[in-house]
């Protein structure tokens, strides 16, 4: 491992990340809302840092290993949201505190949601779109974007790929480059958030409302440039393309790729991950609109735009909101929010365990109960049509099992700063899943919670967005070793 190859690297990405900041003036000098220049401060701070960990280090050339990766990945998300945070901080106008500005970077660029902040149509707009451009950035990775400029700097690209793409079946790759790769993948994502913000301006949004909830539904984020999300505009059209293009984002977009070179979205309904989102999705909604029509919650026709709506939304892990589902009656906030564990489809812009975990998961506890039938007998683990390696199983069972523990122990990390039990489950639960909203005390914003159980609940997003182990990884001795 090479510390001077790392640095560099990273000064790399940060001058990089440093011109996403720009457009921001842009927006600020368009309304004239007088923030361009916390902008013009925070662009100067990064690129300044970036060359200081560049130049030194600009001879430094060798190919990336897969730890480097590792590494690379983690660390450039933490350093990213840092620097992130800076325009959120250096505002005149309604300046976050270094907590609340980091927590609310970590959350934009994790896809999270969550939010600290009230008010939010108040604020300046460069402020209001820069939200929703960290959730664009995070969405499909900053780091895929960069692997499609790094191989021409001497940096082999596909050790970090493969610690950004999430889920267990990641490592083949769509083009035989992983440059084009790349590349693809963010040609289908422009594409996608074009026409979402088309459709949404269609139905009756102003471009400034449609580029933003753009960015932040293909990004399956949920950050929104209204406190009352996509319920301010209490349209059923809106909801509607809203739900759309959440599911699209949802599933992988290697079938996005497919689709786009084959001119077909037949495999799309033969892909046994993309058909258990459907079906999942389908038999949720069942439930939540009968159960809102049984209690009368709503009416017939707001009974299943919501019920639909909110199933959609907090099953992919988007976190929009039309209503307030923490007071929906009996289980369904706590049926919803079970629902986020499952996320979205592996190779989607969607957070939770993965699709094709709770797949292998259920698999394969079907076949230990045909083995207590048939003790002899050798079964395969399926998906589809392929037998799945048992390395792979393992690894998922090692993933759930680590899962459960890190989420019981912050659990109790967040609980101990005096949040109450529900409050700590559904944070612990929404940040680790990379969901956003929250029951009790959180159910608004995270804005009232103790500033320890806001840095415990990083960790969580952090934790979520590169999949745990990507993270857990450097936290153990071998990592180190030569």
């Amino acid at each position: 491992m090479s510390l001077r190859m790392i640095l560099r690297i990273l000064g790399l990405l940060l001058m990089l990340f440093s011109l996403t900041m720009m457009p921001p003036i842009l927006i600020s000098l368009l309304f004239g809302d007088g923030q361009w220049n916390a902008f013009a401060v925070a662009i100067g701070i990064t690129v300044l840092t970036g060359l200081v960990m560049f130049l030194p280090n600009r001879r430094a050339r060798k190919e990336l290993r897969t730890r480097d990766g590792f590494l690379i990945a983690a660390l450039f998300w933490s350093v990213l949201a840092l620097f992130g945070s800076l325009p959120l901080m250096l505002a005149s106008e309604s300046p976050l505190s270094i907590t609340d500005a980091v927590f609310e970077s970590f959350s934009g660029l994790t896809t999270t949601g969550a939010t600290v902040i009230t008010g939010i149509e108040h604020l300046p707009e460069s402020i209001r779109y820069y939200r929703q451009q960290l959730q664009w950035l995070g969405g499909m990775g900053i780091v895929v974007l960069a692997v499609a400029i790094l191989p021409t700097l001497g940096v082999g690209g596909m050790a970090l790929y493969r610690t950004e793409i999430p889920g267990p079946l990641k490592d083949s790759k769509l083009t035989p480059r992983i440059t084009e790769t790349a590349k693809a993948l963010w040609y289908i994502y422009a594409a996608l958030t074009v026409t979402c913000m088309l459709a949404y301006m269609a139905a009756g949004m102003n471009w400034f409302d449609a580029l933003g909830h753009s960015f932040s539904t293909v990004a399956i984020g949920g950050f929104s440039t209204y406190d009352a999300s996509i319920g301010h505009f209490d349209s059923a059209v809106i909801e509607m393309i809203c739900v759309f293009f959440l599911i699209v984002s949802a599933v992988s977009f290697s079938l996005h790729f497919v689709a786009w070179r084959q001119r077909s979205i037949t495999h799309y309904f033969q892909d046994p991950e993309a058909r258990f989102l459907l079906l999942f999705l389908l038999g949720l909604a069942v439930i939540t609109v009968v159960s809102l029509w049984l209690t009368e919650t709503y009416e017939t026709e707001r009974g299943l735009r919501h019920g639909v709506f909110q199933v959609v939304s907090v099953a992919t892990t988007a976190g929009f909101g039309v209503a307030d589902f923490s007071l929906w009656p009996g289980a369904l906030p706590f049926l919803l929010f079970m629902a986020a564990f499952v996320g979205g489809c592996s190779g989607s812009t969607g957070g939770g365990m993965k699709v094709i975990r709770i797949i292998l998961i259920l698999k394969q506890g079907m076949r230990e109960v045909m083995r207590l039938i048939h003790p002899n007998a050798v079964i395969a683990v399926k998906v589809g049509k392929v037998s799945v390696p048992d390395g792979i199983a393992q690894a998922v069972w090692g993933f759930f099992s680590v899962y459960v523990m890190l989420f019981f122990l912050m659990l109790v990390g967040v609980m101990a700063t005096g949040v109450d039990q529900v409050t700590a489950w559904s944070t612990v639960a929404s940040s680790l899943n990379n969901l956003g909203p929250a029951l009790g005390e959180a159910s608004g914003n995270y804005g009232d919670l103790p500033a320890m159980a806001k840095w415990i609940l990083l960790v969580a997003m952090l934790l979520g967005r590169l999949e745990i182990f990507t993270v857990l990884v450097l936290f153990t001795p071998a990592f180190w070793r030569r």
